[in-house]
């Protein structure tokens, strides 16, 4: 879908990043049971097909290289972020703050959202809302251990991935795993977002936001390994949330950096983010193919983002 431009949980500086890991022991070492290993290699990053977004920086098409790296096969999910916090004592942000954006189709009943967000209405500010909250206060994640977690920020996702001695991808890392090893094609599996009437993904089905006819299976979000995996052995890559990735965003930088390896500029207001949500829709927001990027400022917390780790 497409994310509002401009939210901070924090109401401060649009740039605001902890470098720091989350205070207390360290959850664990790497675990490679659940990580992918991902060979060397060079793909074609990028597309200047006629769905692409030009404005978002998506082309042009290059030619860029990653060395190997080990990917989390899974999102992120509440049992995972549960441990680490339980271990560490961590306190995310929307916590911290008291409030984080939530999907109005979402709300519980009796939950007054305080304010919509400039041209998204479909989001609401909603006291209460946090990750152990996804809907509001009277919500929970229960019965919901292998979901994704939701309203994490980037500094959250950061911690995580620095406290288990992994690190967030670069968005080249991303979109090659992504890929599986596919020549530009649109999504982890090919080029027809329904193959045989299939649904590979966790995205909007009928008419946003108004109404959602489950085709395949799901409103808000799904377990993450609910559809197959592609080549490399990643699940749901592309729908059901947003992921953080490492690299400050830039609609033109990729022209000039390097091509092996790339990692984006230096500094920046917004951290890239990728893969699309559960809210995408082919009417509005075709974002959920593997070549498509947006962003966010590091601070922003809602119900559909997460993330994945790397270690290298």
């Amino acid at each position: 879908m497409a994310m509002p431009r401009v939210r901070s949980v924090r109401g401060g500086s649009a740039a605001s990043v902890v470098e720091r890991p989350a205070a207390g022991t360290r959850r664990q070492a790497r675990d490679w049971d659940t990580m992918a290993e991902l060979p060397e290699g060079a793909f074609l990053m990028g597309s200047e097909e006629r769905l692409a977004y030009p404005d978002d920086g998506e082309g042009p098409v290059r030619r860029v290289r990653v060395s190997a790296f080990r990917m989390d096969r899974l999102a992120v999910t509440n049992a995972d972020f549960r441990r680490f916090v339980d271990e560490s004592g961590y306190i995310t942000e929307a916590e911290r703050i008291g409030w984080s954006l939530v999907f109005v189709g979402l709300l519980p009943d009796g939950v007054q959202p305080a304010r919509g967000v400039g041209r998204a209405p479909w989001w609401r500010q909603v006291e209460g809302a946090d990750w152990r909250h996804p809907e509001g206060p009277g919500s929970s994640n229960d019965g919901r251990d292998d979901h994704p977690v939701v309203h994490v920020t980037w500094n959250d996702a950061h911690a995580y991935a620095t406290a288990c001695d992994k690190r967030l991808p670069t968005e080249a890392e991303w979109e090659y795993a992504a890929r599986g090893g596919l020549e530009e094609s649109s999504y982890p599996w090919g080029d027809e977002l329904e193959p045989g009437g299939e649904h590979r993904m966790n995205v909007w089905q009928g008419t946003f936001p108004r109404r959602n006819t489950l085709g395949d299976g799901y409103y808000g979000t799904c377990p993450v390994d609910t559809f197959p995996p592609n080549a490399y052995g990643l699940s749901n890559m592309t729908g059901n949330t947003w992921e953080w990735c490492a690299d400050w965003f830039s609609r033109t930088f990729h022209t000039q950096d390097r091509r092996t390896n790339p990692r984006g500029p230096q500094a920046g207001t917004h951290k890239s983010i990728r893969g699309g949500s559960y809210l995408s829709h082919a009417s509005y927001c075709r974002r959920y193919r593997v070549s498509a990027r947006s962003s966010l400022v590091p601070d922003t917390s809602c119900g559909d983002l997460g993330f994945r780790c790397v270690a290298t």
